[in-house]
């Protein structure tokens, strides 16, 4: 299975899951009296339309390069990270002027049994978080790595609204609004998770440099490859879940071009063969001495 199809099912995967969960709190939430908990069913609906944009920019990535897309389509995965957090910033909004309104206006304790509800559902999302986020690591998607932290920040504010049942349920009377503050609260962590989603993508469109760990990989294996010599210039930046490669290899001043050619190829193979997770990978052949 390659990287593709491994981030489109683990976003099917969050598809499903969010689906079920929003429902369960959404019913939770109304019957058992508990604004903090519709609010988490309002995080988790944006959540499913989210990740439905994530399995959109997966199929669209995943078409081959073309004449006006020589790189491949890879791109469309930081701009649909974009329209992830945007999602993510209008259900904190939504959820952060809802609480402040129920702040305001006296209501009852929310019923005791919500707490198990939302026991099971801060396990599941841990879960949930901690299979996504290894798979975003395993494809080296930054769109699904946002869909990860969706699942992070679902179970936090889900920790946060337990807080706030809790203490609305076990101090009674005067205490009734504190679910209400625990989604207000939960609505800033939202935020917050958001630019630290946002920020990578930003830097990815923009073709910052993030990789010095990968490039001490690829100086390392280009020295396993007969006829290089040394390595110079070395950039590296992402699109999509690949990485494109432009490498100056030094090789001996004194050979043919031919023999130059085909030690830039052997190099080129080489590289991909070892780390597949590269792109494009051009090589410049620099004259030394042996």
């Amino acid at each position: 299975m390659n990287n593709e199809q491994i981030a489109i099912k683990a976003t099917y995967f969050s598809i499903f899951s969010n689906t079920c969960l929003a429902l369960l709190k959404g019913l939770a939430g109304f019957f058992g009296n508990s604004y903090a908990l519709i609010a988490d069913a309002i995080e988790s609906t944006t959540d499913i339309f989210a990740s439905l944009l994530v399995l959109l920019g997966f199929k669209y990535a995943n078409r081959p390069a073309d004449e006006n897309h020589p790189y491949g389509h890879g791109k469309i995965e930081p701009l649909i990270t974009f329209l992830v957090v945007a999602f993510l910033v209008t259900s904190a909004t939504l959820i952060a002027y809802e609480s402040i309104i129920n702040i305001r206006i006296p209501h009852k304790s929310p019923d005791s049994w919500t707490l198990y509800v939302l026991g099971g559902i801060i396990l599941w999302k841990e879960f949930s978080y901690r299979l996504v986020n290894k798979k975003s690591k395993e494809t080296h998607s930054s769109s699904l790595k946002a869909d990860a932290w969706h699942h992070r920040s679902d179970a936090i504010t889900s920790v946060l609204a337990f807080i706030g049942i809790s203490i609305a349920v076990y101090f009674g009377k005067g205490y009734e609004s504190a679910d209400d503050w625990a989604a207000l609260f939960a609505s800033g962590f939202i935020l917050y998770n958001s630019y630290l989603i946002f920020r990578p993508a930003l830097g990815e469109i923009m073709d910052e440099h993030f990789y010095d760990d990968l490039i001490l990989v690829i100086r390392k294996e280009a020295l396993n490859v007969h006829g290089v010599l040394d390595t110079e210039k070395c950039f590296v930046r992402k699109s999509g879940m690949k990485y494109h490669v432009d490498l100056h290899a030094v090789v001996d001043g004194g050979i043919t071009v031919k023999q130059g050619h085909d030690i830039a190829h052997r190099l080129k193979d080489h590289l991909r063969e070892k780390m597949p997770h590269l792109g494009h990978v051009l090589i410049h052949i620099e004259p030394g001495h042996n």
